[in-house]
């Protein structure tokens, strides 16, 4: 029966992915003397909102998600990140290996929302393990189980997120809307001879006496 334990060494920007994409370097140690042939490891990364003070600026950013402060006690919970995974090749005592966390800048999802409006400090990650373990049986291939209970902390720098993005949608991010509402935007757009998106949506922030900041 295998022994595993696993550390986050550290997260930086993938900069040669084809979409944005973090990669963390995991630890993994086997203390029981097994050896492992190979881990289909799968990962569950969780952000623990929780764990870190917020500023006004970044409060008001916060409240699509969590509502206003005052009732971030009963708010301010775990939610889910993303599922990733990887093969890990054979070891026995420990290895190292890197562990793709794709990401994605799109505002209907909750966490691309909560990054961005953070503007310093880290954020607080749980790394939630599972998968299937190959080892050398009496017959050959055992396989058995990461045990539930795999888990490894880590905080990231908002630097590390606002980097990424930076590389990606340099000043720019991402939001979905109705073809309908995107027809009307394009009309409005070519009546009134505007020569990007932003100068419509600023040209109708200024309209309803929302100033763009």
């Amino acid at each position: 029966m295998t022994d595993l334990e696993f550390a986050v060494r550290d997260i930086v920007p993938e900069p040669y992915a084809a979409a944005p994409q973090l990669t963390a370097r995991l630890h993994i140690t086997e203390s029981s003397g097994a050896a492992v042939h190979a881990i289909a490891l799968r990962c569950q990364v969780r952000i623990q909102p929780q764990r870190r003070a917020y500023d006004a600026e970044e409060e008001a950013g916060l409240t699509d998600l969590f509502g206003p402060r005052v009732r971030w006690p009963s708010t301010l919970k775990p939610f889910l990140w993303m599922q990733c995974g990887t093969m890990v090749q054979g070891f026995s005592s420990g290895t190292e290996v890197d562990l793709p966390l794709p990401c994605t800048y799109d505002f209907d999802v909750a966490a691309a929302k909560y990054l961005h409006a953070l503007r310093d400090r880290n954020i607080a990650l749980d790394f939630l393990f599972s998968g299937t373990v190959f080892t050398k049986g009496s017959n050959g291939f055992g396989v058995e189980q990461v045990p539930w209970d795999r888990e490894a902390s880590y905080q990231l720098p908002v630097s590390v997120w606002r980097e990424l993005m930076d590389s990606f949608f340099p000043n720019s991010g991402w939001i979905r809307l109705d073809r309908d509402m995107l027809s009307a935007l394009a009309q409005y757009k070519s009546a009134r001879g505007l020569i990007s998106w932003d100068a419509a949506v600023e040209s109708l922030l200024a309209k309803a006496g929302e100033p763009v900041q």
